[in-house]
């Protein structure tokens, strides 16, 4: 008589890869609020839409979660951009920013990973001229 075959366990799923520390923009509130909404009308002709944004506790700057690499580019003015590296977050859970009196405009888990740069370029250059033309008509 043989002996019954052992049953072996199923390998353990591999770990998930950990969530690439995003690059951050930041710009004014106002040009920020005005691109946020700029890159939502948009979304309904196959735009990308508009990732996760922080605000600071002061209410002075919006940031805009944007991919990895980002910040090596970019060169639009009245904005800058960071790479984050992880400080002031904890990626892979994104519900709480840690860094203080920051808090989400739009969360990721409503909005999904990254803005787009190309889409949030334009939306901050039309958000600039919709600015300046609203200022000059005072």
């Amino acid at each position: 008589m043989t002996a019954p075959a052992a049953a072996t366990a199923p390998a353990p799923a591999p770990a998930p890869a950990p969530f690439p520390a995003p690059d951050l923009v930041t710009v004014s509130v106002r040009q920020g609020l005005e691109a946020v909404d700029i890159i939502r009308r948009g979304a309904g002709r196959a735009a990308p839409a508009v990732g996760p944004v922080l605000h600071d506790g002061s209410g002075d700057t919006l940031g805009f979660l944007v991919p990895p690499g980002t910040a090596d580019a970019w060169d639009l003015p009245g904005s800058a951009c960071t790479q984050t590296n992880g400080r002031g977050m904890r990626f892979g859970d994104l519900a709480t920013p840690t860094a203080g009196g920051t808090g989400w405009l739009l969360p990721p888990e409503a909005v999904g990973p990254v803005t787009d740069p190309e889409v949030l370029r334009a939306a901050l250059g039309e958000a600039a001229r919709l600015i300046e033309a609203a200022d000059n008509c005072r």
